[in-house]
């Protein structure tokens, strides 16, 4: 059997959760869910608002700790794409985009997220996509996850 090759441009997630699209939906576009399992924000959905997000800097990776973003498309309930940049004047140049994707799945979700745009010759933006890839696998979901465990 052959393994594909690794997508050195972006990060595929795929991920069951146990809960309704909408209260999913709910968590990705809620300023206040948002900021509870990602980070705080100024999110409002309206294609074409810049907000930015705000996390811990974390030294020796190029990361400022703030993220710009924009909402670029968004389909209720399906479908939700940003860019997502350095906030910083100093930062890594990584400009990607962060794209959700919500199908109905039996009582639950299948969420699709992929966050596209890493330059696969730069050595701190391949960097910056394990970094990443790990991340939205064992940490984010799992904390986006937990709050939709959480008593409604």
């Amino acid at each position: 059997m052959t393994q594909a090759p690794e997508d050195r441009t972006a990060v595929h997630v795929d991920e069951f959760l146990p809960h309704p699209p909408e209260k999913v939906w709910r968590a990705l576009t809620e300023p206040e869910l948002i900021a509870r399992w990602l980070m705080p924000n100024d999110f409002r959905l309206e294609v074409g608002h810049r907000y930015t997000m705000r996390a811990e800097p974390v030294p020796g990776t190029g990361f400022s700790g703030l993220v710009a973003c924009e909402v670029l498309e968004f389909d209720p309930g399906k479908l939700l794409r940003v860019s997502w940049a350095d906030g910083s004047d100093g930062g890594s140049g990584l400009d990607s985009t962060v794209t959700w994707r919500l199908e109905r799945e039996g009582r639950g979700t299948r969420l699709f997220l992929d966050h596209e745009g890493f330059d696969p010759d730069d050595p701190g933006q391949q960097m910056a996509r394990r970094i990443m890839g790990g991340g939205w696998r064992r940490h984010v979901l799992r904390r986006l996850d937990a709050l939709l465990t959480e008593p409604s």
